[in-house]
């Protein structure tokens, strides 16, 4: 059999042809060019796999043009001759290059990438942020191992100095290396089981104890005055970020809820805010529903105050300091300053606290009731599944007593009767 005539096309060919198609160079070697005004030139080498005759093609890199940077023809001819050689010794080209491939990529580069291709994704401020300092400065011995060598004991390296210190960061940084291993896998740049699975390390790690977070709170005596200090402050600054926080205190929930409220979600003939679901915290409300919560007349008079006339549907209730057609929310620190100006040991979660414990000690409302009031699941799974209600006379019977409690000018508030159904 005739051997394929190699080297057909000259360099000065190889530069200046523009007709869209593959033009060979013989042995394999072809010249492929896209259609279009600003084409992709490419050299590809083509190929049968030994034993099955499958036709494969392997990119060898751009080619030269006019005006284009890129790989000439004399080191396309190489880059072809080494393939032919591979497949003359029974290998296959582009297994050979995927295990080069492999064998160059390190944990600390792919990370990078990885952590790049799923950012769009992040919903909280500061979850890149968390992200690049475990994949960067916690991940730091591995970031320069291959992939396809991590192994249980360098996981462990890395969990076992902060696991019993610092365990929520140990947990969440394993979680972290576990996904960034996941994608290599789904990439082939690596295989076997996953080293960092929680699974495998479990048995290999002391029992860490998990405290709970408490946020500093405020003793529900204290509140009537901080509001007395916040009204002050309004007056005084005329800035709405102080009735923001009275708000919050008032309704009881959480600080993102308040701040990205909008004109369309209240109700002001119904004395009621309604929260999307999208925007409640899941763990706590994973029902998947709105979340009504009842307004006392306190929490009706701040929203006619901020809110300005005829304020469109879609604009933010409290607005950012200089968004004066509010269409962009208020910061996120804001209502914490102006909660730590009039009262240092107060948090903008601590004043949940602040009205749960005032619910449980000096109101005879059930504690189902003063759960639900702060959006958290209440029973085990079976009860959760026969419950439909939202009890929500019985909530707004206890957020108007709250709210008297808040706007009294004594820390005295008479003890309601059990409310009925």
């Amino acid at each position: 059999m005739a051997k394929r005539q190699l080297h057909k096309l000259s360099a000065r060919q190889a530069e200046t042809i523009v007709e869209p198609g593959r033009h060979s160079d013989g042995g394999g070697l072809y010249l492929a060019i896209e259609a279009g005004t600003h084409a992709r030139r490419q050299w590809v080498f083509l190929y049968r796999v030994r034993g099955t005759g499958k036709r494969r093609e392997i990119g060898l890199g751009s080619a030269k043009g006019k005006g284009r940077d890129g790989i000439s023809l004399a080191d396309a001819r190489l880059k072809a001759a080494e393939a032919r050689k591979q497949l003359a010794e029974g290998k296959e080209p582009g297994a050979e290059r995927r295990a080069k491939i492999v064998a160059a990529s390190n944990f600390g580069e792919f990370a990078d990438a990885f952590l790049l291709s799923i950012k769009a994704g992040f919903k909280g401020k500061n979850t890149h942020a968390d992200w690049t300092r475990d994949l960067k400065v916690r991940c730091k011995p591995i970031r320069g191992t291959e992939l396809a060598s991590i192994t249980v004991n360098d996981v462990l390296g890395i969990l076992s100095p902060i696991w019993m210190t610092i365990n929520r960061t140990a947990r969440e940084t394993r979680s972290r290396i576990e996904r960034v291993l996941d994608a290599a896998e789904a990439k082939g740049l690596r295989s076997g089981k996953n080293p960092a699975m929680w699974k495998t390390l479990k048995p290999l790690l002391p029992k860490s104890k998990r405290s709970k977070r408490h946020h500093k709170a405020a003793p529900y005596k204290d509140v009537p005055g901080i509001v007395r200090a916040l009204q002050a402050s309004h007056e005084a600054a005329d800035t709405a970020v102080n009735l923001a926080a009275e708000y919050i205190i008032l309704t009881a929930v959480r600080t993102g809820e308040a701040r990205f409220m909008r004109v369309r979600e209240v109700d002001f003939g119904e004395r009621l805010w309604t929260i999307p679901a999208e925007r409640m915290k899941t763990e706590d409300h994973p029902d998947g529903k709105d979340f009504e919560v009842p307004l006392c007349d306190r929490a009706i008079a701040i929203l006619k105050a901020v809110l300005p006339k005829e304020a469109a549907r879609d604009a933010y209730v409290f607005a950012g300091q200089w968004s004066k057609d509010h269409t962009k929310p208020l910061g996120m620190s804001a209502v914490l300053h102006a909660l730590k100006a009039v009262y240092p040991a107060m948090t903008t979660h601590g004043c949940r606290s602040s009205f749960r414990d005032w619910a449980g000690d000096e109101t005879r409302f059930e504690r189902e009731i003063a759960e639900m009031a702060l959006a958290h699941k209440v029973g085990d799974e079976t009860e959760q599944a026969y419950r439909r209600g939202n009890a929500l006379k019985k909530r707004r019977q206890l957020m108007d007593a709250w709210g008297r409690y808040v706007e009294s000018a004594s820390n005295v508030i008479l003890l309601p009767h059990r409310a009925s159904a």
